[in-house]
């Protein structure tokens, strides 16, 4: 199962371990049964710490496999064969479990070994899912630390009958004591803080006690992390509010045009971004949604206020914020989102094995996405509204190889289709004829592009009838004292490396303003006033 390489790597990894490691294997005479086996056998073999018992006669699902410690009471198990994306999750588990202490900040750790209750979470996840690691080592973590908390990671490609019994059509999902939590990516803290009520309260007074910054990052993708590492390296008293540390990034599969770097993925290039900020005296505040941004008054402070009602002060902001997924603005796709309608092909692909689906969008993300669902879907249909593809001819001829491959263009999408729970079909307008068609179908793909997450900044910033920040060549925006970069800016061409230089030059540009408006007056200006 694994090769020698990442035995070696692994057995290296299992030195850590400071107590007994005990595997108890469910499987049933399948071949994914076997397939594990073989797995936690060459994980038994790299540390003498580890034990194998298997189990062919209980009441669990098959192939499963717990991990716990003699002595210690803990409720972590593994649906499925956590490979891929996922097997970095196991590594983690298995040192967790065997007594490594965790990365995770001792705030966190209290909260969670704090929490009364009895909780059972599930997590259906796929192995193709850049944001599902995530949430599973969250949780596996949370189950180490209280025995009160139990947690299951389900390979929803291997359960498909729960999934479907469960109407799982985007992952990660989770599930509380039988009932539907929440879906997509999140971070233990944000676990803690749905389960802790007093979380967000207790963090607000914290943030409300802080001093003003010199310079106040409002989000952490890029351009966030690049403008926080300048200014920290100028010596300046610099913080960062951030919705989600990574942004866009997070949901970003494989990176191949970052320069100097060959391949990476999204969540890696994330935890580095972060990683690197946190090397600096930088005042790190995850979980903060900003609401409003109030110029300088009297005080020369910029004032942002933020969802727990807190706000944060600073002599200069940058503006960071990011965009997210367009939606199609059609009738049924909000009803049926992550109910057949998705945004992440490569996190929710492999729910619609067999099926079919179509992608809406002709640029690269949509090419892209279409590829990629070829080789798991039964048929895919590409609707694109332009009389043309957009997307790199490369990629068009890729494309057109495929046999289970429609192209559509000069086609407007007008409504989703469902049954109530689900995604049944697609209603497309011919631009050139103008009859409408009907797809049948059981998933949608929406790739059109992206919208600044600029709402909470209009009547304050000068905005583009797009919704973008308008900035000059500083990145200087029409409030004095305020930056802004990346791709909620005007800057053209939404990329990671253009992201980063705009963040640098805005704190640069910030940095430059903080001088000027410090430095005393001439004598000539001071007569003259």
């Amino acid at each position: 199962m694994l090769d020698n390489d990442l035995k070696t790597q692994l057995k290296g990894y299992l030195e850590r371990l400071q107590r007994p490691v005990a595997i108890v294997a469910s499987v049933d005479e399948g071949d994914k049964s076997r397939e594990m086996l073989e797995l936690l056998e060459d994980i038994r073999a790299q540390s003498d710490r580890i034990t194998l018992d298997v189990r062919r006669d209980d009441a669990e699902r098959k192939p499963s496999f717990a991990l716990t410690s003699p002595g210690h009471e803990i409720h972590l198990r593994f649906a499925g064969l956590p490979m891929g994306h996922e097997f970095t999750s196991l590594v983690l588990a298995l040192l967790q479990v065997g007594g490594h202490p965790s990365k995770a900040s001792a705030e966190v750790i209290e909260q969670v070994r704090a929490l009364e209750g009895e909780f059972l979470f599930e997590t259906y996840y796929s192995l193709s899912c850049q944001n599902c690691p995530d949430v599973v080592q969250a949780l596996n973590l949370a189950a180490v630390l209280n025995p009160n908390i139990r947690h299951v990671a389900v390979d929803g490609a291997l359960f498909q009958n729960e999934v479907e019994a469960r109407e799982v059509m985007s992952v990660p999902s989770i599930f509380l004591n039988g009932a539907p939590f929440d879906q997509g990516r999140m971070t233990l803290e944000q676990i803690v803080a749905r389960l802790d009520t007093g979380a967000e309260q207790r963090e607000a007074a914290k943030i409300a006690g802080k001093a003003p910054f010199d310079l106040l990052v409002v989000g952490g993708g890029p351009a966030g992390a690049a403008a926080a590492i300048y200014a920290a390296r100028k010596g300046i008293r610099t913080g960062v509010a951030a919705e989600r540390f990574g942004g866009q990034v997070l949901d970003t599969m494989a990176i191949e045009n970052f320069i100097s770097v060959q391949h990476t993925e999204g969540p890696r290039l994330a935890a580095q971004l972060e990683q690197h900020v946190r090397e600096y005296e930088v005042d790190v505040m995850d979980l903060q949604r900003a609401t409003a941004l109030l110029p300088a008054g009297d005080d020369g402070l910029v004032e942002v206020t933020l969802a727990n009602g807190a706000s944060l002060k600073s002599k200069t902001v940058v503006l960071s914020t990011g965009a997210r997924w367009r939606q199609m603005g059609v009738p049924g796709e909000d009803r049926y989102r992550n109910k057949g309608v998705a945004y992440c092909p490569h996190c929710d692909g492999p729910l619609f094995k067999g099926k079919r689906v179509a992608v809406v969008g002709g640029g690269n993300s949509g090419v892209e996405a279409a590829i990629d669902l070829a080789g798991i879907v039964s048929h895919v249909t590409l609707i694109e509204f332009d009389a043309r593809l957009r997307a790199d001819e490369v990629l068009q001829r890729k494309l057109r190889s495929l046999d289970n491959v429609r192209i559509v263009v000069s086609a407007q999408t007008t409504e989703v289709l469902g049954d109530g729970h689900r995604v049944t079909g697609l209603v497309y307008r011919d631009r050139v004829g103008g009859d409408a068609h009907r797809l049948e179908l059981e998933g949608v793909f929406v790739q059109i592009g992206l919208l600044p997450n600029t709402e909470w900044l209009q009547g304050t910033v000068a905005l583009s009838p797009r919704g973008e920040i308008l900035v000059d060549e500083r990145g200087q925006t029409s409030v004095p004292g305020v930056f802004a970069a990346g791709d909620c800016t005007t800057v053209p061409y939404k990329q990671i490396v253009i992201a980063m230089g705009e963040g640098s030059k805005a704190a640069l540009a910030a940095f430059d303003h903080l001088i000027r408006a410090s430095a005393p007056v001439a004598p000539a200006e001071a007569q003259a006033a």
